[in-house]
């Protein structure tokens, strides 16, 4: 059998660059290779939902170029195929004058990256979400919004059918190299691989000879919902952030079924797929996580020993309850008690930097292209990273 191009991850990256790809040039055999039984099972499906707004990035970024536009092409997307978009907004709030500070490096980074953004008061802060509470002064997003992950890449699915790609489902690649793939079925010949193989990028890309200083380290992020009713939390709710590290603390969104929660946590994980105790428990990869977090420990490049102290006691439900309720006081144990899908975050680390990458990495290589690290704000972001990678497609590929 033999196939223009076959994408090796049916999550929201790999079944986006199919779309974009049957639009742009409907003439080609577009096959998504997905493992599992049904589309949503990994990343793509257990994320927040949130869509960002662009202005935690580095203007110098692939992220902040891809954020603000990606929010607007989701939200045309969802329009389209009737997901509905909850206009949620943002606000950032500040915990201590020490971080009034990163707050404004926050507002500055956003109006760089052209993100409608207002700092506001107290008093303000009261009238768009009563529940929050900040120092002196918080941040505002109007932008920002959520919607249901499964529905999104439900109807992206869809979409590439419609447009004449082929899904296959329970197809687990097990090899792959210039102009082939080896999957659970059988042999391809195939013009080009894209991988968008999430937890597992690095793995397809070192048989490509691509991505050789690349490790993946992945990271738990559990989250609890809440029982209070629709509409009593009517914002997402986070904190200033660390800038060293590439996570956002704890924080409190709203689903797009009005739904409280909070989370996620950001604790090192000892397998890609480790979602519940041993299940889906690697002793290769918890040996390959061994190697490395040393590492990430040592690394000058994050406060890494901080944030590994700050996160493993999250696994402990009151101590993420108290880290809550210092942005909505309101926040009490018995009224967040249902424990979401946890997901693992796809976190790419550079070995010979000894640091995590902080920015999407796009690879090209022989008959192919790596998309190796597309964390948050990915789901967000995939619509726009997908132009983006067709735009320069290879000649004659």
């Amino acid at each position: 059998m033999s196939v223009d191009v076959a994408i090796i991850g049916g999550g929201i990256v790999g079944l986006a660059i199919a779309d974009e790809l049957l639009r742009v040039h409907p003439d080609l055999s577009v096959e998504v290779h997905e493992k599992e039984a049904s589309l949503a099972q990994h990343a793509s499906g257990r994320n927040s939902g949130v869509l960002h707004a662009g202005f935690y990035y580095s203007p110098d970024s692939m992220k902040a170029r891809l954020t603000r536009v990606g929010n607007a092409l989701l939200r045309e997307f969802c329009a389209e195929r009737g997901v509905p978009v909850r206009d949620t907004g943002k606000v950032v709030v500040t915990r201590s004058n020490a971080e009034l500070s990163r707050l404004q490096d926050l507002y500055e980074r956003g109006l760089a990256n052209g993100v409608d953004l207002e700092i506001i008061d107290e008093d303000q802060l009261a009238e768009i979400e009563p529940l929050a509470r900040t120092h002196e002064r918080a941040l505002w997003s109007p932008t920002t919004g959520a919607a249901d992950p499964v529905a999104v890449l439900t109807q992206l699915g869809q979409r590439v059918e419609e447009r004449g790609g082929r899904i296959v489902l329970n197809s687990s690649v097990r090899a792959a190299g210039p102009g082939w793939i080896t999957t659970s079925t059988g042999y391809e010949s195939v013009g080009h691989v894209v991988n968008a193989a999430g937890l597992h990028a690095d793995t397809v890309a070192r048989w490509f000879g691509v991505g050789e200083e690349y490790r993946m380290l992945p990271f738990k992020g559990l989250y609890w919902y809440g029982n209070w009713p629709e509409g009593r939390l009517r914002r997402h709710v986070y904190p200033v952030p660390d800038p060293r590290n590439p996570f956002l603390g704890v924080h409190l969104t709203v689903a797009a079924d009005g739904r409280a929660k909070i989370g996620p946590t950001a604790i090192p994980a000892l397998s890609r797929e480790a979602y519940a105790g041993v299940s889906g428990l690697s002793v290769g990869e918890a040996w390959a996580v061994a190697r490395t977090l040393p590492r990430f420990l040592a690394s000058p490049h994050h406060d890494a020993r901080a944030l590994i102290a700050a996160e493993v006691p999250k696994y402990l439900h009151g101590h993420l309850i108290r880290e809550a309720e210092q942005l909505v006081p309101s926040v009490r144990p018995e009224d967040f008690r249902r424990k979401g899908r946890p997901g693992i975050r796809a976190q790419l680390f550079d070995t010979t930097r000894n640091r995590l990458e902080m920015d999407f990495v796009v690879r090209p290589g022989p008959r192919s292209t790596h998309i190796l690290n597309a964390v948050s704000p990915g789901w967000t972001t995939a619509l726009a990273m997908a132009r983006e990678i067709v735009s320069s497609w290879p000649t004659g590929e």
